[in-house]
């Protein structure tokens, strides 16, 4: 652009000018709106009942799961609120789904249908280191962190980003102690049932896609204190 201006009257520079600074107002504005709505969803997270155990609703195309994280896992926890804070769960699918197991979430690169071949391989750039705690097992509506196999994680480190939540706690009770348990379904469960028996084809992927719209913390008054896992 700059060699373009070269080439015409001092004019049409300053026109152009005009323009790039009534642009330049407008890229201000957007990115000042996008900061002030990363302030909000902060201060939102930060007033979430309980801020050792905060709680969070889901909302997805099948209805809405309530989460509660765990004070024994900090660091899964902390992860958690942070991504929800910045909007980085909002418009991923469900990538995995295994009725009678799991149904999985959370990688960035499922907002893009054109990169369906990298699904489940995605994730904010960085692991967690894993936080196991033998009272915290994988019982139904456990929320849990993916996390790459043995052979390229001894460490067993966890995805930065990317979740499972328990449908079935017996087939599931084998992952008790290699995957971090960092939170539970506390009302929902009804959600990850439909979730889990919609049709799926050999990549145990939905048919059909299902949409987290977004995370959203809950905040005091609305919180469900009874910490009692239901449906609604």
């Amino acid at each position: 652009m700059v060699k373009r201006f070269l080439k015409i009257s001092i004019s049409v520079i300053m026109a152009a000018a005009v323009t790039a600074c009534s642009m330049k107002q407008d890229n201000t504005a957007e990115h000042s709106a996008a900061r002030n709505r990363s302030e909000e969803m902060n201060l939102q997270t930060k007033s979430a009942i309980s801020p050792e155990e905060p709680q969070f609703d889901i909302v997805t195309d099948l209805g809405t799961i309530r989460v509660k994280l765990y004070r024994e896992t900090p660091k899964h926890r902390d992860n958690f609120v942070r991504l929800v804070s910045e909007g980085f769960y909002d418009g991923v699918i469900f990538h995995r789904v295994i009725d009678g197991f799991m149904v999985q979430t959370g990688d960035p690169l499922t907002k893009d249908p054109s990169k369906s071949h990298l699904y489940g391989t995605g994730g904010p750039g960085y692991t967690i280191p894993a936080e196991f705690n033998t009272a915290l097992t994988h019982k139904k509506g456990a929320l849990a962190a993916a996390r790459r196999g043995d052979a390229a994680n001894p460490k067993k480190e966890s995805s930065g980003s990317q979740f499972y939540i328990v449908q079935d706690e017996e087939n599931c009770s084998q992952l008790d102690g290699e995957y971090t348990v960092f939170g539970e379904v506390i009302s929902g469960l009804d959600i990850i049932d439909r979730i889990a028996a919609v049709e799926t084809d050999r990549r145990d992927r939905p048919v059909e896609d299902i949409h987290i719209k977004t995370v959203k913390p809950v905040v005091s008054g609305d919180a469900d204190k009874s910490g009692d896992a239901k449906t609604e």
